[in-house]
C-alpha cells in the first residue's frame, strides 16, 4: 500500500483514523436497517408504532456499535454500559435534571405571560406510559448514535473540543427534517439543539456512561411533550397532560408549535447547565477532557 494511502486511512499508531470509524458506523446502521425493512417486507410483517419503531432503532444502533468494538477487540460495555446500581443512579439522575431543565424554561416562559396551561382532558395513565416507553426508546436511541460509538472515536481522535463541536453539529443537522424547522424557529431551534448535544457530550465526559445522557434526554423529552404539552422538536403528534394556550407573543420568546428548544430562555438556561457541567470534576470514572491528538 503506498505510503500517502496508509497515512489516509491510518493514525501513526496505526489504527484506522477516527472520521473513517464515523463513516463506517453510520453504513454499517443504514446496512442493517435497509437488511431489516427487506425481511419485513418479504414477512409482511405489519407495520409497527412509533414506540416499538424506537426501540428497533436503538437495537440496530447497538449492534451496530457492538460490531464496531468488536472489531477493534474492545468490551461493549465500555461504550458507557456498565451497567449496575451506579448506572441506574446516573440515569435517574440525568432524568431529573431534564425534569428540572424544562420546568425551569417553561416557567421563565410563563412568567413572561407567554402562555397559560390548560389540563389535557383526553390523557391519562394509558397514554402516559405509553408516551414514556416511546420517549425512553427514543433517548436510548439517539443517545447510543450521538454519544456513543461515534462521539467516543472522535473525542480519541480530535479531543473533546472539536469532537463536541462536529457531533453538535451533526445533531443539530439531523432535526433540519422536523417540522416547524423554518424562519426565526429554525435559528434558535438549531443553536439550542446544538447547545443540548454540547450539554449530553458533557455528560458522558464528566462520567465516562451513557446512563446520564440517556437519563437527561428522557427527561428533557418527557417533561416538555409528556407532561407540559410542548412541541417535542417540532413533533406535535404527543398530547401532555397539560396543553399550553399560547397568548401572541412571539416565538422566540415562547418557541411556538416547535417547543420550548425554538425559544430565547432555552439558549440561556442551556447555556447556565453548560457551564455548571463543564466546571463539575465528574465522577471517578470520567474520561474528563482528553488530550487533543492528530488521528483523525
Amino acid at each position: 500500500m503506498p505510503a500517502w494511502v496508509a497515512k489516509c486511512f491510518l493514525s501513526e499508531q496505526g489504527s484506522v483514523r477516527s472520521g473513517w470509524k464515523l463513516l463506517g458506523f453510520l453504513l454499517l446502521c443504514l446496512s442493517l436497517g435497509v437488511v431489516l425493512n427487506l425481511s419485513a417486507k418479504a414477512l409482511h410483517v405489519p407495520r409497527l408504532g412509533w414506540a416499538f419503531s424506537a426501540w428497533i432503532n436503538a437495537a440496530i444502533a447497538a449492534l451496530a456499535s457492538f460490531i464496531c468494538v468488536r472489531l477493534e477487540k474492545r468490551s461493549f460495555r465500555n461504550l458507557g454500559f456498565h451497567l449496575g446500581p451506579r448506572w441506574a443512579g446516573e440515569l435517574a439522575v440525568g432524568a431529573v435534571g431534564g425534569i428540572l431543565l424544562i420546568l425551569l424554561m417553561a416557567l421563565v416562559v410563563r412568567s413572561l405571560h407567554g402562555f397559560h396551561w390548560e389540563r389535557t382532558a383526553t390523557i391519562g395513565i394509558p397514554q402516559v406510559m405509553g408516551a414514556t416507553w416511546l420517549l425512553l426508546g427514543v433517548a436510548f436511541f439517539e443517545e447510543i448514535m450521538a454519544r456513543g460509538f461515534p462521539f467516543q472515536r472522535l473525542v480519541e481522535g480530535v479531543g473533546s473540543g472539536l469532537g463536541q463541536l462536529v457531533l453538535a453539529g451533526l445533531f443539530a443537522l439531523a432535526h433540519w427534517g422536523n417540522p416547524g424547522m423554518h424562519g426565526g424557529a429554525k435559528v434558535w431551534a438549531t443553536v439550542n439543539i446544538a447547545l443540548a448535544a454540547i450539554l449530553l457530550g458533557f455528560c458522558y465526559l464528566r462520567t465516562g456512561s451513557l446512563a446520564m445522557p440517556i437519563g437527561l434526554h428522557f427527561g428533557w423529552n418527557w417533561a416538555q411533550g409528556t407532561l407540559l404539552g410542548f412541541g417535542v422538536s417540532g413533533t406535535t403528534d404527543l398530547k401532555g397532560l397539560w396543553t399550553p394556550v399560547f397568548h401572541g407573543h412571539p416565538e422566540w420568546l415562547t418557541g411556538g408549535a416547535f417547543g420550548l428548544e425554538a425559544s430565547l430562555p432555552c439558549v440561556l438556561i442551556c447555556g447556565a447547565a453548560i457551564l455548571l457541567i463543564w466546571r463539575w470534576k465528574g465522577t471517578a470514572h470520567g474520561i474528563g477532557t482528553p488530550k487533543i491528538t492528530a488521528s483523525a
